[in-house]
């Protein structure tokens, strides 16, 4: 399961601030918009929906141990509602505990953003940031918004940024980086130039739907792949800002990286500034080298590092040899003796799973439901010892090797180690 546990940050005025650059609040559906739409919009999302250029075209695109759309486990709200939706959990488990000085709302579904019909996505995109305004950031001091912007509609963008440019409550100007263009593409200036007027940046985040597969060879077949392709996405686009001599254009402009990792920049830049240095004459808008623009120009969230990325994909791993070595496990007994002091309910439901799988008398898991009222209730002390050992020597070396967590908990404890040492930390 992957929680963390908060470490909260002592006060201290010497210390740097903290702002956490990619806070995505999310609405629990279109239905929060709705105060901010006009009825022609209202009606026409009620009867058509939205449309995005394109979608998943079967399945879920997370894996079975991240739910709600790759949320932690940990971030569901206790008083009900999707991840992302309380704003006191906000405080409590983010802004709170780790002493965040600055929380950069950055709202991705349903923002309008890459729909087909571009007047609708102007609107939401509307709606969306007087909807962080009202219900977010006026309601705590710690945080700001993005300007969401229709960005396949530069006109309507420049709009919306000029309407709330000079509102300090704002952070920067939202995109994403999968668009139908390259991002360095002229039809884009409108919108760096009124962010540039602005004084806001251009806060990019990965994902986003340009109608096209998300590889340069076609779609993929698995979900890593897309999250790989994030990589090559932003590599395109900041390849593309320079070539298209944008910061040229754009001096003041600067561009921040919203979670697209950061280990691939010095190789892009390297072979950037090669290739230049032999075919400068083909971009001769371009005068310095190009990793002096991506040095000057581009920034980086530090999430994901890519420390964190092999971090993840162990917790994730771990997560799933828990969860199959759980499922692995049946105790069936056929003496309803063995039964005794367990609630009619609970004895039903083991029961009716071991008719499921053909069997005869009561089958018994350690999934929740199963085992804890045998913990809690069972008089048979033998059978609470079973199920209890099972449960406490789940993927260990007491059970099937290729579901052994012992090698996987020895190097997230080293990653994290580091992770702490790299931040200022004697410990995580």
């Amino acid at each position: 399961m992957n929680i963390a546990t908060p470490r909260i940050r002592p006060a201290n005025a010497n210390r740097l601030s903290i702002i956490d650059c990619d806070v995505h609040p999310r609405a629990q559906s279109l239905e929060p918009l709705k105060p901010y739409l006009s009825a022609r919009w209202w009606d026409y999302l009620q009867t058509y929906g939205m449309r995005k250029r394109h979608g998943f075209a079967k399945g879920h695109p997370y894996p079975k141990s991240q739910p709600a759309d790759g949320q932690r486990r940990d971030a569901w709200p206790p008083e009900g509602g999707q991840p992302g939706t309380s704003l006191p959990f906000l405080r409590e488990q983010l802004l709170d505990a780790y002493g965040i000085d600055y929380g950069i709302l950055n709202p991705l579904s349903p923002t309008g953003q890459g729909d087909q019909n571009p007047e609708l996505s102007a609107a939401v995109a509307s709606a969306n940031n007087m909807w962080q305004l009202a219900e977010w950031v006026d309601k705590e001091p710690r945080l700001r918004a993005s300007i969401v912007v229709p960005y396949e509609n530069p006109q309507a963008a420049v709009a919306e940024i000029r309407k709330h440019a000079g509102d300090r409550r704002f952070a920067h100007v939202l995109l994403m980086s999968r668009t139908a263009e390259a991002l360095g593409r002229k039809c884009y200036w409108p919108i760096y130039e009124a962010a540039v007027e602005a004084g806001l940046p251009i806060g990019i985040h990965v994902f986003g739907f340009s109608g096209y597969a998300s590889t340069n060879t076609g779609a993929c077949s698995f979900y890593i792949e897309e999250m790989t392709e994030h990589e090559t996405s932003c590599s395109a686009l900041v390849t593309s800002m320079i070539m298209e001599g944008l910061f040229e254009r754009f001096p003041t402009l600067k561009i921040v990286l919203i979670e697209a990792g950061f280990a691939w920049l010095p190789a892009l830049g390297w072979r950037l500034d090669k290739t230049w240095a032999r075919m400068r004459a083909e971009v001769p808008h371009v005068r310095r080298p190009p990793s002096e623009y991506m040095r000057e120009h581009v920034y980086v969230t530090t999430q994901p590092m890519e420390i964190q990325d092999e971090q993840a994909s162990l917790s994730a791993k771990f997560s799933e040899n828990v969860l199959d070595a759980t499922n692995a496990f049946a105790y069936v007994t056929e003496d309803p003796g063995q039964l005794a002091g367990i609630p009619a309910d609970a004895v039903q439901a083991a029961r009716e799973a071991a008719e499921k799988d053909g069997k005869a008398g009561w089958k018994l898991t350690l999934q929740m439901p199963s085992y804890l009222p045998v913990m809690q209730y069972a008089d048979d002390r033998a059978m609470r010892e079973t199920l209890y050992r099972a449960s406490a020597t789940r993927a260990s070396e007491f059970g099937k090797p290729e579901w052994d967590n012992t090698q996987l908990i020895a190097r997230i404890l080293k990653l994290r180690r580091e992770e702490a040492k790299m931040l200022g930390y004697a410990s995580f």
